[in-house]
């Protein structure tokens, strides 16, 4: 399959996978879509891409079909579940996992998959909604050398930085460590931007001495300019967020690996989900502040 044209399935069709599936097809990759909602199809069929009626007959006219869709579950669903991916699968063809999902559910779908032949790589990516509009998103890997070479010009298609990082699953180990560091950050930047307000200071003007500072990020330039406006419309969703460190701190659990920074910032995402703001910003983590605080930011 490597340096070929290839017969790619596509399945998430979201803020992220969209773009995603339409670089594929700009690469002169032959795209077939499913979707649960026909409408989350209707752009890319009118792209080019034709629409299958199953997981099953998407993958049975795949060479490889890519994923990125919500939960462990999702993915276990749609690789075994009825008409899955795994009843039109050929031997020799590739699932390639783009979802954030348990380090354990990966190795249990590559060896299920072994068992008929079937390759998966499991590629979680960083980079956001802004990441896959511009294929610039950071992939981390998990699976065999040969397979992930067999679909490198698919990563490349969608990605910058593509890394592996070793075996079936850790590729998510990789993602829970990226997703622990980033939202721990966004944290810190809510507190930072609580404590200015406490003192009557200019948020805007504090993120920009910031930002030329040792304190200097990406997510203090894109979530702290963030709360200095207020702005919480969703790039990524807290839930989504939320659901990712369920999936670390479960794992921290069963290896008996303490994690008292991440444990702490995920009861205040325990709050953005108790507050009623899973489907705002990450973000919001500020609101969680300045709620148990008993005042607003800037206000």
């Amino acid at each position: 399959m490597s340096g070929a044209k290839m017969k790619v399935g596509f399945v998430g069709l979201g803020a992220m996978g969209a773009p995603m599936a339409r670089h594929l097809l700009a690469a002169g990759h032959e795209l077939a879509v499913w979707a649960r909602r026909p409408q989350s199809v209707e752009p890319l069929a009118q792209a080019g891409a034709a629409v299958c009626a199953t997981p099953a007959e998407l993958a049975a006219r795949s060479d490889v079909v890519i994923s990125i869709v919500t939960a462990s579950a999702d993915v276990e669903a749609l690789a075994f579940g009825p008409q899955g991916l795994a009843a039109g699968f050929r031997p020799g063809a590739v699932h390639v996992d783009m979802s954030t999902i348990a380090p354990a559910t990966a190795r249990e779908l590559a060896a299920r998959y072994a068992k008929q032949g079937v390759g998966w790589v499991d590629a979680p990516v960083s980079g956001g909604s802004q990441g896959a509009l511009d294929a610039s998103l950071a992939i981390m890997a998990g699976g065999e050398e040969v397979t992930l070479q067999a679909v490198m010009p698919l990563l490349q298609a969608m990605g910058k930085r593509i890394v592996h990082i070793g075996p079936a699953g850790a590729g998510q180990v990789a993602k829970a460590c990226n997703q622990m560091i980033m939202v721990s950050v966004i944290q810190a930047c809510a507190e930072a931007m609580h404590l200015a307000a406490a003192h009557g200071l200019d948020l805007a003007t504090v993120r920009h001495a910031l930002a030329g500072g040792s304190a200097g990020s990406r997510v203090l330039d894109v979530m702290g300019e963030r709360m200095v406006k207020r702005d919480f419309v969703p790039g990524i969703e807290a839930r989504l967020h939320h659901k990712d460190f369920g999936i670390l701190m479960s794992d921290a659990s069963h290896l008996g690996v303490p994690l008292p920074v991440a444990a702490q910032v995920w009861q205040q995402l325990n709050a953005v989900m108790a507050s009623g703001w899973a489907h705002e910003d990450t973000s919001v983590l500020l609101r969680v502040l300045e709620q148990a605080g008993g005042c607003e930011t800037g206000a």
